[in-house]
């Protein structure tokens, strides 16, 4: 009896000895499983942090440039100063033609300070930034866009930030000395990127009491967030 009592103690000793070790395998394995979800989340994270990096994205968009530039000031003669950086969004596009509402209005025909007044309003739903001067062609004339005006102040080389509904402005001196001069109603119109190269051309029609312009020489200033020569 006693050898009988000892071998079922035994035995009892060996059973709960192997129940504890199958509790501590079972729980050994399902914490493994949870610490691969963990890691299997934090790659995913981790990818979506390296591939979806804003400010890698805005480098590229910008050609390389940084949207702080826009923060210095542009200023166009006859106009005040402003900051063009104002209300400027990380991650800005280039303008696009397209997106643009493009006008142009006959200023002070006839009269010293003759100009053309052009208006680029941002229509879309997202801030995009505009560049230099427009590349500007009059009327049917054959040849190379109109050059920038030497009288104009520097800071052209600078992004200045259009918020949605936003308007830059710039303008086109018209010099008419009366003799063999050319005329118009309208001309072609191009952003320019940061590399200073034309995108595409817009047709732009003068508005206004006197919308057609005469002209011998012409060149362009700078946009600006300030209407130029506005006496």
């Amino acid at each position: 009896m006693r050898t009988s009592r000892i071998r079922t103690a035994t035995l009892a000793a060996v059973t709960a000895a192997l129940a504890l070790g199958l509790t501590a395998c079972g729980g050994a394995d399902g914490g493994a499983k949870a610490a691969g979800g963990d890691n299997a989340a934090g790659t995913a994270q981790s990818r979506s942090a390296s591939n979806g990096d804003g400010k890698g994205g805005t480098e590229q968009a910008n050609g390389g440039g940084d949207t702080k530039e826009g923060a210095r000031s542009t200023t166009a003669p006859g106009g005040k100063g402003d900051v063009a950086g104002k209300g400027t969004t990380a991650g800005a596009q280039q303008c696009r033609g397209d997106e643009m509402l493009l006008t142009a209005v006959h200023r002070f025909a006839g009269q010293q300070g003759d100009h053309l007044l052009v208006t680029a309003s941002n229509k879309g739903t997202k801030s995009c930034w505009v560049t230099s001067y427009p590349a500007v062609k009059l009327g049917d004339v054959n040849g190379t866009a109109l050059p920038h005006s030497k009288k104009d102040n520097p800071g052209g080389d600078q992004h200045l930030t259009l918020q949605p509904g936003g308007k830059a402005y710039s303008a086109v001196n018209l010099f008419d000395y009366g003799s063999k001069h050319h005329t118009a109603q309208s001309f072609a119109l191009a952003l320019r990127g940061a590399n200073g190269q034309a995108g595409p051309s817009y047709s732009v029609d003068l508005q206004g009491a006197k919308p057609q312009f005469s002209w011998n020489e012409a060149d362009v200033l700078n946009w600006s967030t300030k209407k130029p020569y506005d006496f």
